[in-house]
C-alpha cells in the first residue's frame, strides 16, 4: 500500500513539473503580459545586442501588410478579364494558318489616316515593317496585319492616348475579331494601379507588349517586348560599350543604381528599400524624391539627404564603371534602364517580380542577366559577389551580343517580334534556341536555308566539324553569243585543274542564248550553264541567287575576264577553309570617311588597309547567297542593280554586318593588266557590266575620275556610282558595317630566298 502511494505521488510530481516547464511559461506570459502586447509589438525586434546591431528599417514598416495602393488579386483578375477576354488563345485556336500558305509570311499595315496622329515610336514601328522583306501592300497576300491606329500608349492621362479605339477597329473589314492581327503596346493602365487595361478589346489579336505580367501573358501566342524610348534609333543603333581592351571584367563599382524613388503608390516598396544596400564604396544605390508635381507633400526624412547624394554621381559614369546594374520595377514592370544596362555591358540585376522578360520565348536570359526577388533585396550584394570572374565576363559578352542582335534599334525589335511569330507557323522548321542565343543571332540564321548547325558558316567550331573539301566555281558570263572569249576559256581550264574543284557553273547573263555545248572547253569536272533569272535577264544580283545546283559549302565567284592560275585558286581555297565565315579573295578596295564631304569615300588606290574584296575573284560560303536573296528587301537589291559594281559592295557590307569581321586578301601574281571590255551581242542592260579594268583581280589604281579621255569619263561615272552605292547602303543599314584590315595572307616561304622545291605554291612567284 505504501509503495502504491509512493508511485502515485511521484507520477503527480512529474506531471506538475512537466506542466510547469512546458506550459507554465506560456500561461505566465498570457496572464501577466497580455497588457503589454501592443507595446511589445511596437518594440519588435527586441534584441539583447540591439546596441551592436544596426536597424535597417522601421519596425512599423516591417509589420505592414503591404502597400494599400497595390491592387488586390480580385482587382487584378477583373482587369485581366476586361482585356484578355480570349485568355485561352493559342496559335492553333486564334490564328488562321491558311492565310500564310500561299504567299508565305507577309505583313500588311493598314493605310495611315491623315487626321490620325502617330507617335514617333509608332511611326518607327510601321516604317520598320514597310521597309522590310516581310511587307506587302496587298492585304490579300498578307498573313499578318498591323493597325495604323497608335496603340503604344494606353494611359488615358497621356496626350498620345487614342480614344474610341473599339469603334474604329470594328469598322475595319479586315479586323475579323482581331484574328491574324498584331498589336504593339508600350504603356498600359494609369495611376494609381497601372493595370494592364488597354481600353479596348483586342479580341483574338497577338499582343506584343512591354512590361508584360506573367499572369496575363499567353505563352506561345503573345510576345513580350522591351520598353524603349521615342529616341531609340530607327535602324543601326549605337554599338555596345564593351571593347576588347576592357578586360579583366572587374570594374570600379560592383553594383549600382541611380534613379527615382517613389514615395507612394505601386513600385514604391522596392525602390524605397534600395538605400539599404548602399555602402558608398563598391555598391552605390542612389535615389531621389524629386519627381512628380507633388513630391514635397509626400517627402520623408530621407529625401533631403538622398537628393544631395544623388547629385554627386553621374549616371553615365556609373554605367561605364560598374559590373552589375540594378534594374528595379518602375510604376510598371519594365524600365528604360534595362536596355541602358545591356548596351553598357552592365549585367542587369532584375528586381521586378512577375515580369515576362523580353523575347523570353527565344532568348535565354540566364546567360545575360541575374533575376532577383524583390523580397530578397538584402541578399543581392552577396549573391553577385559569388559569381566567378569568368562567368562575369561571359555575362558581359552576352549582353553585348543580345543588344546588337535584337535591341539596338526599332528595326531589330520589330523584326525579332515578326521572326518569332514566323517560327511558330512551322515549328518543325524553326530556329533552335542555340541559334537565337549564339552569334550572329536568330535574325541572321535563316531556317529556310537549314536548321542544321553544320550547314552554316558560323558554327563549325561549336559543332566540331569543318566545311566541305570541294568548291563550286561560279562564273558570270556576258560574252557575245557567237563565240566565247579567250579569257573565259583560260579561266575554265585553270579552275578545273584545281584538286579542290567539284564543278563549274556558268551564269549566262545575256538575252541571246549561250553557245552550244560543243564550243565549251572539255573539263575534268562537270560544267553546267545556268540561265539568268528575274524580270531583267542579267541583273547583277542574279549572281547571288541561291541556285540549287550549288551543292558545296564554298563558292568561288568569278567574272569571265578574271585571270587566275590553278595555284592561286588552290591557295585561296585552303585559306578560306580556315575562315569559312569570311570573304577570301584577290582584288580589293577600301572605304574611308571624307570629313570635307561628310560622306563615305571609296577608293581603289594601294593603301595599307582593305575592307572590300571584289567578287570578281573571291571565295565565300554558299549561305550568303540565301542571306543576300532572302534577308535583304527587294528594294535594296533593285537599287544595287541600277549601280555599277554595287553588288560587290553590298555583298561585302552584308558579310561584315553578319560577322563583324573584315574580308581576307590572299597573295596574287601581279601580272594582270587593265583593259577595256569590248562587249557586243548583249542588250544595254547587260553590257553595263563594269569593264575588265574595274572588275579583274589586278592591283588597285587611282580613282578613275582622274583619268582623261572617254574611258576616264566612263570610269569616273562608275567611281561616282560606287561612292553613291556605299553611302546609300550605310544609310539603309543605319551605320557603316565594313571593317578595315591590314592583313594579307601569303604561303609559307613566299618569296623567301630558298629552293622552290621547299615551297608548296612556287608558281605564285612566277611572272
Amino acid at each position: 500500500m505504501q509503495t502504491r502511494k509512493k508511485y502515485i505521488f511521484l507520477t503527480f510530481l512529474a506531471s506538475w513539473l512537466l506542466l510547469f516547464f512546458f506550459g507554465g511559461d506560456q500561461l505566465r506570459r498570457f496572464a501577466f503580459f497580455s497588457g503589454r502586447k501592443a507595446e511589445a509589438r511596437r518594440n519588435w525586434p527586441h534584441w539583447t545586442d540591439r546596441s551592436l546591431l544596426k536597424s535597417f528599417a522601421d519596425p512599423e514598416e516591417l509589420q505592414s501588410d503591404g502597400d494599400p495602393s497595390l491592387p488586390s488579386p480580385r482587382e487584378r483578375r477583373a482587369a485581366r478579364l476586361s482585356v484578355y477576354k480570349n485568355s485561352g488563345c493559342r496559335m492553333e485556336t486564334c490564328f488562321d494558318f491558311s492565310r500564310c500558305e500561299k504567299n508565305g509570311f507577309k505583313v500588311f499595315t493598314y493605310p495611315r489616316e491623315r487626321d490620325q496622329p502617330l507617335s514617333e515610336s509608332y511611326s518607327k514601328i510601321l516604317t520598320s515593317i514597310e521597309r522590310s522583306r516581310y511587307y506587302t501592300p496587298n492585304p490579300a497576300e498578307a498573313c499578318l496585319f498591323i493597325l495604323s491606329i497608335d496603340t503604344l500608349d494606353r494611359d488615358h492621362l497621356s496626350g498620345q492616348y487614342v480614344r474610341n479605339v473599339d469603334e474604329k477597329i470594328r469598322g475595319f473589314p479586315l479586323w475579323n475579331g482581331g484574328r491574324n492581327h498584331l498589336i504593339f503596346n508600350l504603356y498600359s493602365g494609369t495611376w494609381p494601379n497601372y493595370t494592364e487595361d488597354l481600353g479596348f478589346d483586342i479580341g483574338q489579336a497577338i499582343l506584343a507588349k512591354a512590361s508584360f505580367y506573367t499572369e496575363n501573358f499567353r505563352p506561345g501566342f503573345d510576345i513580350s517586348i522591351p520598353l524603349f524610348s521615342k529616341d531609340h534609333p530607327q535602324r543601326g543603333g549605337e554599338r555596345g560599350w564593351l571593347y576588347q581592351d576592357s578586360i579583366p571584367p572587374k570594374k570600379k563599382y560592383l553594383l549600382v543604381f541611380k534613379g527615382k524613388r517613389y514615395l507612394t503608390g505601386i513600385g514604391s516598396g522596392t525602390r524605397n528599400a534600395l538605400h539599404h544596400i548602399h555602402n558608398g564604396k563598391d555598391i552605390v544605390s542612389l535615389t531621389t524624391c524629386k519627381h512628380g508635381k507633388d513630391w514635397e507633400k509626400h517627402k520623408d526624412t530621407r529625401c533631403d539627404k538622398d537628393n544631395v547624394d544623388y547629385e554627386k554621381f553621374d549616371y553615365q559614369e556609373l554605367l561605364h564603371n560598374s559590373t552589375f546594374c540594378i534594374v528595379p520595377r518602375g510604376r510598371r514592370l519594365g524600365s528604360f534602364r534595362f536596355l541602358e544596362a545591356l548596351q553598357a555591358a552592365c549585367i542587369p540585376v532584375l528586381l521586378s517580380d512577375g515580369w515576362e522578360l523580353p523575347f523570353a520565348e527565344a532568348i535565354d536570359w540566364s546567360k545575360a542577366a541575374v533575376v532577383g526577388n524583390e523580397r530578397l533585396l538584402l541578399q543581392i550584394p552577396s549573391a553577385v559577389r559569388c559569381i566567378h570572374p569568368e562567368r562575369v565576363l561571359a555575362f558581359q559578352q552576352q549582353t553585348q551580343f543580345l543588344w546588337d542582335a535584337y535591341f539596338s534599334s526599332v528595326d531589330k525589335i520589330v523584326h525579332t517580334t515578326l521572326e518569332i511569330i514566323k517560327d511558330r507557323l512551322l515549328p518543325h522548321h524553326s530556329r533552335s534556341r542555340f541559334l537565337w542565343n549564339t552569334l550572329p543571332g536568330g535574325l541572321l540564321a535563316l531556317p529556310d536555308f537549314s536548321t542544321h548547325l553544320g550547314d552554316f558558316p558560323f558554327y563549325y567550331l561549336q559543332h566540331g566539324s569543318s566545311p566541305s573539301e570541294k568548291f563550286t566555281a561560279f562564273i558570270r558570263a556576258v560574252s557575245p553569243a557567237d563565240s566565247l572569249s579567250q579569257p573565259i576559256l583560260r579561266l575554265i581550264q585553270a579552275v578545273s585543274g584545281s584538286q579542290y574543284c567539284a564543278q563549274i557553273l556558268v551564269l549566262w547573263s545575256c538575252e541571246k542564248p549561250p553557245p552550244p555545248s560543243g564550243k565549251w572547253p572539255q573539263t575534268t569536272v562537270p560544267l553546267t550553264i545556268i540561265q539568268g533569272r528575274g524580270k531583267v535577264r542579267g541583273a547583277r544580283t542574279d549572281r547571288f541567287f541561291p541556285y540549287a545546283a550549288i551543292q558545296t559549302d564554298a563558292v568561288l565567284s568569278l567574272d569571265e575576264h578574271t585571270s587566275l592560275s590553278t595555284s592561286e585558286v588552290d591557295f585561296a581555297f585552303v585559306v578560306w577553309r580556315s575562315f569559312p565565315e569570311r570573304i577570301v579573295g584577290f582584288p580589293t578596295r577600301s572605304h574611308f570617311w571624307d570629313p570635307e564631304q561628310r560622306r563615305w569615300g571609296y577608293t581603289s588606290k594601294w593603301t595599307n588597309e582593305i575592307s572590300i574584296v571584289l567578287t570578281a575573284a573571291a571565295f565565300y560560303h554558299r549561305y550568303y547567297h540565301s542571306l543576300f536573296t532572302e534577308f535583304l528587301p527587294a528594294g535594296l537589291r533593285e537599287l544595287v542593280d541600277g549601280l555599277a559594281t554595287c553588288e560587290d559592295i553590298l555583298m561585302n557590307v552584308l558579310v561584315a554586318a553578319v560577322t563583324k569581321l573584315p574580308p581576307i586578301k590572299v597573295t596574287q601574281r601581279k601580272q594582270h593588266k587593265e583593259t577595256v571590255s569590248q562587249q557586243v551581242g548583249c542588250k544595254d542592260g547587260d553590257a553595263g557590266t563594269p569593264p575588265v579594268g574595274e572588275r579583274s583581280p589586278s592591283p588597285p589604281r587611282s580613282p578613275p575620275a582622274k583619268v582623261k579621255g572617254t574611258a576616264g569619263t566612263a570610269g569616273g561615272r562608275r567611281f561616282s556610282q560606287q561612292q553613291d552605292c556605299l553611302n546609300q547602303l550605310a544609310d539603309w543599314f543605319g551605320y557603316m558595317p565594313l571593317v578595315s584590315s591590314q592583313l594579307r595572307l601569303d604561303p609559307v616561304l613566299f618569296k623567301d630566298q630558298v629552293s622552290v622545291l621547299r615551297k608548296k605554291y612556287p608558281r605564285l612567284e612566277k611572272p
